[in-house]
């Protein structure tokens, strides 16, 4: 799995979490919510120390990881995360 994320949806994580000094920002599942790979599901976002990575970015300070935990999730899909003008947040896609 290859997880890519664009430097405009890195600064916006930057900037919603006042992000200034070397920072890990995990990627996990969570139970709920819309947009997501598999119905019922959907990506969460929090700031922790990684444990066992599957996958990273790391932009500059900020590192974006998903933990080997939460890798059935993707079923060997690549993730992409890019800043989305219209609705000014970030924005998944997976291929």
């Amino acid at each position: 799995m290859k997880l890519d994320v664009t430097h405009e949806a890195a600064e916006w994580y930057k900037e919603e979490y006042e992000i200034k000094e070397e920072t890990e920002l995990r990627l996990f599942v969570r139970y709920g919510g819309i947009g997501g790979l598999i119905p019922g599901f959907s990506l969460g976002v929090n700031i922790e120390k990684p444990d066992q990575i599957y996958a990273q970015k790391k932009i500059e300070n900020l590192t974006i990881y998903i933990e080997e935990k939460d890798a059935w999730y993707f079923d060997d899909k690549d993730l992409l995360i890019e800043f989305n003008t219209d609705l000014s947040e970030p924005e998944f896609s997976y291929e």
